[in-house]
């Protein structure tokens, strides 16, 4: 059976107007922690779409609107394309991480690269592998990067005056050894609700990241990846990294300027010793 981008999209999406405030869309984005909102107009046409990195960018201009920031030129399918298509599409645009369901003009949905990978991966084992680093298991409070931080961790900071540790998340670190099972990494980005985890050795030191990106690499109906079993078959292991000293602007010019959405932290041995990600920056 084909499926269609209507089987597998979301439909109670969370939108934001033309004309309000950017804090606004910044505000939901730490709310529900999402990286992207569509953007409609009071009649919920699509006009476009605001990212964690059109924020960023924006940042010193206190009174932008999201219109100001957000991207007008955007992606979008109706309700009977093929979920294959929209695959596609998301892995030619590595930054695209989710489509507009459009029906004559209007928003009726949206499909992420989560929705994509719970349709293909639906009912594997959850995060047996995964470990938390300092920790013992999965049990117990959410990792700190699994918290809504509302207004973020910089505030109304100046980023100059900030290091990196200053700001990343140092405790309850989520990593996956490079012999996981690509389902098991999966689900550990579902349950997670995170774009990638770091991949680590016995000592915690960083060996690569494993990315949604990395996991569609594939057709979802099969292609060239589709015999990889293990997260060392697919992960990225040319890494751009940063040390817990270095100045928080350097972090953020990969961030917002270079269009990452993790980076990690390691120590001078090559440990992990933390994540930075868009959302810390706010």
């Amino acid at each position: 059976m084909v499926l269609r981008a209507r089987d597998v999209m979301t439909e109670r999406v969370v939108t934001v107007w033309a004309d309000a405030p950017l804090s606004r869309a910044q505000d939901r984005m730490a709310d529900f922690r999402y990286s992207a909102l569509p953007v409609v107009d009071r009649r919920f046409a699509l006009v476009g779409i605001v990212s964690l990195v059109d924020i960023l960018r924006h940042r010193e201009t206190p009174e932008a609107t999201v219109s100001d920031a957000m991207t007008e030129d955007v992606l979008a399918f109706k309700p009977h394309t093929n979920v294959a298509i929209i695959a596609h599409r998301m892995r030619a645009y590595g930054e695209l991480r989710l489509v507009p369901i459009v029906d004559r003009g209007v928003l009726v949905g949206v499909v992420t690269r989560s929705d994509l990978l719970r349709r293909r991966h639906e009912g594997g084992a959850l995060r047996r592998a995964a470990r938390r680093i300092g920790g013992t298991g999965l049990s117990g409070p959410l990792p700190e990067a699994m918290v809504p931080r509302g207004a973020g961790r910089v505030g109304r900071r100046p980023l100059s005056s900030l290091t990196v540790t200053d700001v990343m998340t140092d405790g309850g670190l989520v990593a996956v050894p490079p012999d996981t099972p690509l389902d098991e990494v999966a689900e550990t980005l579902l349950s997670y609700r995170f774009t990638a985890v770091p991949v680590i050795d016995e000592a915690e030191r960083l060996l690569g990241l494993v990315s949604e990106a990395d996991l569609m690499s594939g057709s979802l109906e099969g292609g060239r990846r589709t015999r990889a079993r293990t997260v060392s078959d697919v992960m990225t292991r040319d890494v751009e990294i940063v040390g817990p000293g270095d100045p928080l602007t350097h972090a953020e010019a990969l961030l917002s300027g270079r269009g990452f959405r993790v980076v990690p932290v390691v120590d001078d041995d090559g440990v992990l010793v933390g994540v930075l990600s868009r959302s810390d920056l706010l």
